[in-house]
């Protein structure tokens, strides 16, 4: 079996069975096994297989998920009878015995194990209950640990929808598993804290935010007390009745003040008014009717007649007095001029 890609000028280490072509003269060499020279057999493909997969993008950053802080349900794809299961279950019971722990039972070491890890992952990202997936098992040799390096589990990992920590091995262990997880846990015990949150925790951060929120609140009320103690001490407040005096003794102030102005503005209209009277009654016609004069109008049409050129014999005319009117027919008219004192 060969686990890496030979290369050109490549040394290595070669077991099988050598055989003779008799015809052509030739030895042949049927390989079992090449195992490189210098560098061991499994490094040397864990780091074409890095160097691979790392090309295609499986381990940038920019890919993996965020771990959900408050999970209900984790799926671990692990040996039901390794230590690995023991240690999970004892630091998740410890941390929160509510989170339910759905384990997929898969091979972890040995020729198979990939295909077993990678159906567990497939199979959780089959289901809808399941925050979390924890592939891993404990601590062991590069060969032990090599089915988290294979390409089928982590093109698995790299796959799966529902976030995913691997803890591979112990804390000095580092496998391809770790590269392409979201997140990497050092032990699977780490992993169930990552995976399991605190009941305990969450208890002191909600009592403490409870304690905060206290705080806050006896802070605003203190404010909101010193607030009313200042509005109770407000003279509005505190002595209404002298606001209401004053403001009695200000709307009196503007009474008499209007009051004044009201009789000062009347005087002032009434007198005017007297004076348009006065010139009224000195254009007035009747004042001219009083000293003697009189106004005559032709009729129908009630024209003033100012001419005699107006008039003919017979038209009816229609003279007004001081104390009445008089209507009278013209007989004859004569036309006379009379000169004024200006004149002369």
């Amino acid at each position: 079996s060969i686990r890496f890609n030979p290369e050109d000028g490549q040394k290595v280490l070669a077991y099988g069975d050598i055989s003779v072509y008799e015809k052509g003269g030739q030895y042949q060499l049927n390989c079992r096994k090449l195992i490189p020279v210098g560098v061991g057999e499994l490094e040397l493909a864990l780091r074409q297989l890095n160097s691979k997969l790392e090309a295609e993008g499986l381990f940038d950053e920019d890919r993996k998920k965020e771990i959900p802080q408050h999970a209900t349900k984790v799926g671990i794809v692990t040996s039901p009878t390794g230590a690995a299961i023991r240690d999970i279950i004892q630091i998740a019971r410890r941390r929160n015995s509510s989170v339910q722990l759905v384990v997929f039972p898969a091979q972890v070491q040995g020729e198979g194990a990939e295909k077993t890890i990678a159906a567990g992952i497939e199979y959780f990202n089959t289901r809808d209950d399941i925050d979390i997936i924890i592939i891993g098992r404990g601590g062991g040799s590069l060969e032990d640990l090599w089915p988290f390096n294979t390409e089928i589990t982590v093109r698995a990992i790299a796959s799966s929808r529902i976030p995913l920590i691997s803890a591979v091995g112990h804390e000095v262990d580092f496998s391809l598993s770790d590269r392409a997880a979201d997140l990497r846990a050092p032990t699977p015990s780490a992993a169930a804290e990552l995976a399991v949150w605190s009941r305990k925790d969450f208890e002191q951060k909600v009592t403490a935010l409870c304690r905060r929120q206290g705080s806050l609140l006896q802070m605003r009320l203190s404010e909101s007390y010193q607030q009313l103690r200042a509005l109770l001490q407000h003279p509005v407040i505190a002595r209404p009745m002298d606001m209401i005096y004053q403001h009695r003794q200000f709307l009196d102030q503007q009474y008499r003040l209007m009051i004044r102005s009201g009789k000062n503005s009347f005087e002032k209209q009434r007198n005017r008014l007297s004076l348009a009277v006065s010139q009224l009654e000195a254009l007035s016609p009747l004042r001219v009717l009083s000293r003697g004069y009189s106004v005559s109008q032709l009729l129908p049409n009630q024209t003033v007649v100012t001419s005699v050129s107006q008039l003919e014999p017979g038209n009816k005319i229609e003279t007004v007095l001081l104390d009445g009117v008089l209507v009278s027919v013209i007989e004859q008219v004569v036309k006379k001029k009379y000169v004024s004192s200006e004149e002369t």
